[in-house]
């Protein structure tokens, strides 16, 4: 049996006692790209609302992002794995919801089975994508929570601080249809428009698609927040944000792209914090259209694009184009000695020859208006660099998602590092049955399923590495996606800020916890 509770994580967690540090500041004032249209962390995985949840909302173990991102208790005080499939937590006592009623071990079974068991459509995915292994949570009589799986999980720890585990509370939840007692998809729809969970802000205010105000949680089981509120406010243009700051209508703006860099810095009232994301933006293609379905027509499109070149206009070589589908952030499996991905138009040129591509248009799919930074302008690049070769592309702008359509070609998307392994950005996507399968833009067969069970379950390292080569070799022969990049994103901030993105954290996280921002006198 395994007990975690090491001497770092009991400091952490003494230093999280209510009353240990002062609350700074009054209120804060961020101006973001994008606000989510609901806040639910069961269901979210965008980039959007990813930014969102870690104010407000908790997990039973948590990760130090003040520190080098170890595992320390939160909801759980301590946890010990039984077996290979069993693993229990002692939840800590004394911890209160926004809406004023105490948590108990019922509302950690509910959070946890309301996803592996779900009911409600979006839960389904995430079950699906990512908590496929675990079956059910159980109260033990000693006032313990188990958690059980159906094969021996590897990933126990790190699957169960993920943002999709966050604990709600269960009466809270459930009586927003008006039936406290039945189990309805209208009560898990209202919860994501009136959330409530533990965390060190609660969620005073949510107009979706607009604005977000937090506001301090007084009975906060850890150390209070450092403000008394934060007001997120979208402002969707880069000016327009860079404007916002500069004239003192908002604090911090995110989604600055490198070229916005210099004009910010150049006022020594403000200020830019930023690191390469984990995170790709990809191009994926539909290995199922008809146009495309010759994976040679699709290696033409992937080796047409010089990325090296994108990253040096766009990014201003701040961004990381990638060997493979890895990144340093995987610890033991980071493997940059793969080549999956390269720029060779040549051999673009051949392959199109040899597999009679006769001209026919090949869309590419992008948001209207922009969601990724530099989303049209990579478009429009990657237009070019495939008419060089002879390919017929077409930019095609849409207000909605296409992933799922059968009429798309190829899109823009990105990638995100849920969590820190492979399986957590590669696997989260491409595994079998799951999100670009579903959609019925990508295949798997027997082989790649057992490539994929010996990578995803074995704890052996140079196991789970091979298994990986292999599925990279799979990609490179029959290509359903292509990483351009890991983009440079910034934030800008009045000078007297400290806040930066933490490297622990999964992308775009908006962390103003005790510990992580702070303001110096002017």
């Amino acid at each position: 049996m395994k007990r975690f509770l090491t001497g770092t994580a009991l400091a952490l967690s003494l230093a999280m006692l209510p009353g240990l540090s002062p609350a700074l500041a009054q209120e804060l004032r961020v101006g973001a790209q994008n606000v989510s249209n609901y806040l639910d962390p069961g269901q979210d995985h965008s980039n959007v609302g990813s930014q969102f949840y870690y104010n407000a909302f908790d997990t039973l173990i948590a990760r130090d992002h003040a520190g080098d991102g170890d595992f320390v208790p939160a909801l759980a005080t301590e946890w010990e794995q039984i077996s290979p499939q069993v693993i229990e937590f002692t939840i800590r006592e004394d911890v209160v919801f926004h809406d004023g009623t105490e948590m108990t071990a019922h509302d950690v079974v509910f959070s946890l089975n309301r996803m592996f068991s779900p009911t409600y459509p979006p839960y389904m995915v995430r079950k699906r994508d990512r908590l496929g292994n675990f079956t059910r949570a159980e109260l033990r009589p000693d006032g313990k929570v188990r958690v059980y799986t159906a094969q021996p999980e590897p990933l126990f720890e790190t699957l169960l601080s993920m943002q999709q585990t966050m604990i709600v509370p269960q009466a809270y939840l459930m009586g927003l249809a008006g039936h406290p007692q039945a189990d309805e998809i209208a009560a898990y729809e209202a919860f994501g428009l009136a959330p409530v969970g533990t965390g060190p802000y609660r969620i005073a205010e949510f107009i979706p698609g607009e604005r977000i105000v937090y506001e301090r949680h007084a009975e906060f089981w850890g150390e209070p927040a450092p403000y008394e509120r934060v007001i997120v406010t979208r402002i969707p243009e880069t000016v327009s944000r860079v404007t916002a700051l500069r004239s003192g209508e908002v604090d911090i703006i995110t989604n600055i792209a490198p070229d916005q860099i210099a004009l910010i810095e150049s006022d020594p009232a403000f200020k830019t914090e930023g690191s390469v994301t984990p995170l790709f933006h990809v191009m994926i293609m539909n290995v199922n259209h008809p146009e495309i379905a010759d994976p040679r027509i699709r290696q033409a499109l992937s080796l047409a694009i010089d990325r090296d070149l994108l990253n040096e206009a766009l990014w201003l070589s701040m961004a990381e184009v990638p060997s493979s589908h890895t990144m340093e952030e995987f610890g033991d499996l980071y493997m940059p000695e793969l080549e999956t991905f390269r720029h060779d138009p040549e051999e673009a040129r051949r392959l199109l020859e040899e597999a009679g591509y006769d001209g026919a248009e090949i869309t590419y799919d992008i948001h209207s208006p922009s969601y990724y930074t530099n989303d049209l302008l990579a478009a429009q690049a990657i237009m070019e660099m495939w008419d060089a070769v002879g390919i017929n592309g077409v930019i095609n702008p849409r207000e909605s998602w296409t992933g799922c359509s059968s009429e798309m070609m190829t899109r823009t998307w990105s990638n995100p590092m849920y969590f820190a392994d492979p399986f957590g950005s590669f696997g989260v996507m491409w595994a079998p049955g799951g999100p670009s399968e579903s959609c019925e833009r990508f295949n798997t067969d027997a082989a790649y399923a057992e490539t994929w069970e010996r990578f995803r379950f074995s704890e052996d390292t140079p196991t789970r590495r091979a298994a990986y080569a292999e599925l990279m070799d799979r990609i490179a022969a029959d290509p359903p996606v292509l990483p351009l990049y890991r983009p440079f994103e910034a934030w800008g901030m009045r000078a007297e800020i400290d806040w930066a993105p933490a490297a622990t954290h999964i992308p775009y996280v908006l962390d103003f916890r005790a510990g992580r921002i702070s303001e110096n006198e002017s």
